[in-house]
């Protein structure tokens, strides 16, 4: 499956992140966050609800904005995982740098 990626702002930047994040894709997820957390002044969000998978390369990509994102005043929260993303979030141990909200 590709990966489709949407960048909106309404009363948040927000970062729709649609399809399977892998190796393959991995710089365009990193390329759309640092673009977005670029343009954002407080809060942006990365909304993963229509993602259906992701391996731990998009999951250091997630990781690595949320740590650019603090160290600029920012915070990136990761919004709706599906369960099986969420699960794989929880047994590495990274959702608390990801302050993901269901």
């Amino acid at each position: 499956m590709s990966l489709s990626i949407q960048t909106t702002e309404d009363a948040v930047r927000k970062v729709l992140v649609v399809g399977e994040v892998d190796v393959s894709n991995a710089d365009e997820l990193r390329a759309a966050l640092d673009a977005a957390l670029l343009e954002t002044a407080g809060e942006l969000v990365a909304d993963l609800s229509q993602t259906t998978y992701i391996d731990s390369t998009g999951i250091g990509v997630l990781v690595g904005a949320a740590h650019r994102a603090a160290e600029a005043g920012k915070k990136l929260v990761v919004a709706q995982p599906q369960k099986n993303v969420a699960r794989v979030l929880e047994l590495l141990g990274v959702a608390g740098d990801l302050n993901i909200q269901q």
